[in-house]
């Protein structure tokens, strides 16, 4: 995250910092209320530590999920303290819990984000119970007030969640339109001749995949609660409904404006016309930022930029083009140009609306609000727990198996360095801590964790040492420990090593009050740290799953989901075709429906091979396969839903489309399930070519190239895996 004024900004009023802030209260005001009132400050730190714990699974979503995902945690934890306890004056005993819950709590990563977070919240709160042996009879009050604590912040989440509901769907829909923005303005570099294309078109997906995901976020908590009839009356609601809508829509119409950069890098190099394309997207990208900036204020947007010099500037240097000959003899580059120019248009009246919805007017109604239905919860991220899939993951070749396995054996080495070397048996949970935060599933994300991990402790160790030299009034030391608290959690998805330094220097004041005679513990977190993360280092090393296995099944989904979207487009124009008057019928709102999901799960699936293929770039290269061929792929892939939804933008602007383009687009997705290596992609009719259709003829070429790439790649793909395998 760069340091600027405008990010600064985004993250004082985003919801990483109000979070941080509900975490922060959550933790702290256990030991405060029973140290502070009651003077039980032992009680009240094991309560402290029990809420935070379960503060890492709340993180941003709808609060009556986070409450059930934050209660789950809490009897998995509470039941981790109570092992723990009761083995903990047994060393051998002691052993055996730590390994099993190691790999038994690790192991819930085969639910995804969430059962990982709640892992990671059972084996912290199990490493923090390590601090000392618990005697029989302290093992229930331990337990009981670790529960207390747990259960205390999960009730606290959910009722300021609860009273913050509509606040918190602003922040989330403000997240995802500052990704919208920083989407914009990566598509605007690809319009500039002085950046690299690979480079730029890097960018542009690394943006797109986390774009994705941010949408998904504000899917969950803009759509959730809108078909209460309540919800369609306020002023609020319907603003984050309305502003949802324009916002996806001006992502449909950019990823539709997918297209060749080099041809029109090529045939366009000296013209101003790309120059004015890239100045329109870079000021329409400032432009969502400020409405995003306006949203997380709870503010209306006022000051906003004008395109309307660039929009003229364009169609002035398009007609030129025209007049000297450029739309004869580059017919595919000017096409795509005026199509780029009818879109800028859309995008720029689009912003405009948004703008008046920030201000909330009383007669503003519900955009579509026919279609604020039941239907909405198909958009809405699913989360189930079942056990049969852990079962089934109970095997050598499963990556989640092979995870649990490494961080089992990272854990039991850091449990063996103390009692080999007895100087550090005071702090050893602090290695076993080390190890537990940095490993993580891939091998790329590991190392790059234990980088953050270790320079953030050290920043955080030097940092606290300065604060203990130069503060000696303990009112400002806690109010320093409250404050790097709440940006140590703030900055937890946003910048791990910042984090890491914060959240290092919270810990050790939270040390130094609890004993400040104690002289070494800085020198002692800073050694533990380093032993715990070259344990990690060497384990991951240990039956490794590296990226490279992901990357065909992620290629196959990629592909498919594409296929998909294109059958989903072609039902929905059989169900237009058929369909009787103007109202649509049940028949097309459900083909609608279908087709609107399929390409929900088409960003999805190919957000997925985005991020799989770019982190295989960070392994050894020993470890990256077929790298030019994923990579044509994911190229190709990327071009094929992009022209897929240009030609069903125009296709549905018809009265009715041509039953011969109906016939083709069948053509296609049969094409692309076929693997034949020798299969040929089948050139469009000639009366889609013709002066009938002109609006049709770029776009079809352009997706029946996209087809065959497509399906040349798979096949390679294909070939060499089957050749791999048989060898």
């Amino acid at each position: 995250m760069e340091i600027s004024i405008p990010n600064l900004q985004r993250f004082l009023f985003g919801h990483h910092f109000y979070s941080g802030i509900r975490r922060a209260a959550g933790t702290l005001l256990p030991i405060l209320l029973l140290g502070g009132v009651f003077g039980w400050f032992a009680q009240g730190l094991v309560a402290s530590f029990g809420a935070l714990c379960i503060a890492f699974i709340d993180q941003p979503g709808p609060y009556d999920k986070r409450l059930q995902e934050m209660l789950g945690g809490a009897l998995l934890s509470t039941l981790t303290v109570a092992l723990t306890g009761l083995a903990s004056s047994q060393p051998l005993f002691l052993w055996v819990a730590v390994v099993c819950q190691c790999f038994g709590f690790s192991m819930l990563s085969v639910y995804g984000k969430k059962g990982a977070l709640i892992g990671l919240a059972c084996l912290l709160l199990m490493i923090v119970t390590l601090h000392r042996p618990l005697s029989s009879a302290e093992v229930l009050s331990h337990t009981l007030i670790s529960f207390g604590g747990s259960v205390f912040y999960a009730l606290f989440s959910y009722v300021v969640s609860k009273l913050m509901l509509v606040r918190e769907k602003e922040q989330a829909l403000a997240v995802a339109l500052f990704s919208t923005a920083q989407y914009v303005a990566s598509r605007a570099k690809m319009y500039n001749c002085d950046e690299d294309l690979d480079t730029s078109f890097r960018g542009l997906i690394t943006n797109q995949a986390d774009m994705t995901e941010k949408h998904q976020g504000a899917r969950d908590m803009v759509l959730r609660g809108m078909t209460q009839p309540q919800a369609q009356h306020e002023p609020r609601r319907i603003m984050l409904w309305n502003l949802f809508i324009e916002m996806m829509t001006i992502l449909d119409t950019l990823v539709a404006s997918h297209t060749d950069y080099s041809l029109l890098r090529r045939t366009l190099k000296g013209s101003d016309t790309l120059v004015f394309i890239r100045d329109a997207l870079y000021k329409m990208s400032l432009d969502l930022d400020r409405i995003a900036l306006a949203v997380a204020r709870d503010r209306s947007a006022t000051h906003r930029s004008s395109v309307k010099a660039e929009l003229r500037a364009l169609e002035f240097e398009l007609e030129t083009l025209k007049l000297n000959g450029f739309s004869q003899a580059e017919p595919d580059a000017y096409s795509l140009c005026v199509q780029i120019l009818k879109r800028l248009r859309n995008n720029a009246a689009l912003i405009d609306r948004m703008y008046a919805y920030t201000k909330r007017s009383k007669e503003m109604l519900p955009l579509q609000a026919v279609n604020i239905n039941n239907s909405l919860s198909e958009f809405l991220s699913r989360q189930s727990f079942n056990p049969g899939q852990l079962r089934s993951n109970l095997r050598l070749d499963s990556p989640f198996c092979r995870y649990a396995l490494r961080v089992t054996l990272g854990c039991a080495i850091a449990m063996a360095i103390p009692q080999l070397i007895p100087g550090l048996a005071p702090q050893g949970y602090w290695i076993l801590l080390t190890v537990v935060i940095i490993m993580r599933p891939g091998f790329a994300l590991t190392r790059q964790r234990n980088g953050w991990r270790l320079v953030g402790t050290l920043l955080g160790c030097a940092i606290a040492f300065v604060i203990l030299y130069m503060i000696t009034s303990e009112r400002w030391l806690f109010v320093t420990m409250v404050l790097a608290t709440i940006i140590g959690s703030s900055l937890v998805l946003l910048n791990y090593m910042v984090s890491s330094t914060f959240n290092t220097v919270a810990v050790l004041l939270a040390f130094y009050f609890l004993n400040p005679t104690e002289t070494g513990i800085i020198e002692a977190r800073a050694i533990d740290t380093i032993i715990g993360s070259a344990i990690a280092f060497t384990a991951s090393y240990f039956m490794p799953w590296w990226e490279a296995q992901f990357m065909p099944g992620l290629a196959r989904a990629a592909v498919a989901a594409d296929t998909y979207y294109l059958q989903k487009g072609l039902a929905l124009l059989r169900a237009r075709q058929i369909q009787d008057s103007a109202k649509l019928s049940p028949q097309t709102q459900q083909a609608d429906l279908d087709w609107r999901l399929s390409r929900k799960n088409v960003h999805v699936a190919f957000s997925n091979f985005a991020e799989a293929f770019y982190r295989m770039m960070l392994e050894p290269k020993s470890r990256q396969v077929q790298v030019a061929e994923f990579n044509n792929l994911l190229i190709q892939t990327h071009m094929l839903a992009s022209q897929a939804a240009a030609l069903m933008q125009l296709a549905l602007a018809m009265p009715q489309a041509p039953t011969s383009l109906i016939d083709y687009l069948k053509d296609l997705t049969e094409t692309l399930q076929i693997e034949d290596r020798n299969a040929t992609v089948s050139s469009p009719p000639s009366e889609l070519l013709t002066g009938a259709y002109p609006e049709l003829v770029y776009p079809l070429k352009q997706l029946q190239r996209s087809v065959s790439r497509v399906h040349t790649e798979m096949q390679t793909i294909n070939s060499v895996l089957t050749g791999t395998e048989a060898h």
